[in-house]
């Protein structure tokens, strides 16, 4: 067809694993977040402080399985409903860091030894980080 615009090679529409891989994520991160309420309901830190730690890791878990799918969403709907080679390794990879910075702001919190430049440092390392691996070669 004349004069229609090729996408590039590298890119796809949203195929079915896409939606699967997202919604399976979603549900990943409800079933997660079900375990959150059940530990924070039923479980004192200051009692058991080893559960303190568990709690940390499972909203940190939560909110990187949350995370992953809406970057990924978020890189398609900026490219126009185009899915790029690497967006999902990217998202995963970003959801990670939201992993980690959630569990690590949580255990500091129960801590007592969250402050803000501390949380500031963080998050510039992150992003730091994240700009160095997101960087197009």
């Amino acid at each position: 067809m004349h004069g229609a615009i090729e996408p590039p090679v590298d890119c796809h529409a949203v195929e079915p694993r896409d939606r699967l891989a997202n919604l399976g994520l979603f549900a990943a991160a409800a079933a997660v977040w079900l375990l959150v309420g059940f530990v924070v309901t039923t479980i004192d830190p200051h009692l058991e402080p080893g559960t303190a730690f568990l709690g940390a890791g499972l909203i940190g878990l939560a909110l990187g399985l949350t995370a992953a799918p809406l970057f990924w969403l978020a890189a398609f709907a900026r490219n126009r409903r185009l899915a790029y080679r690497g967006d999902w390794l990217r998202a995963g990879r970003r959801g990670g860091w939201v992993a980690i910075l959630g569990a690590v702001f949580v255990a500091l919190r129960l801590q007592g030894a969250f402050q803000l430049p501390i949380a500031l440092f963080v998050l510039v390392m992150v992003v730091i980080a994240e700009t160095t691996l997101s960087a197009d070669r």
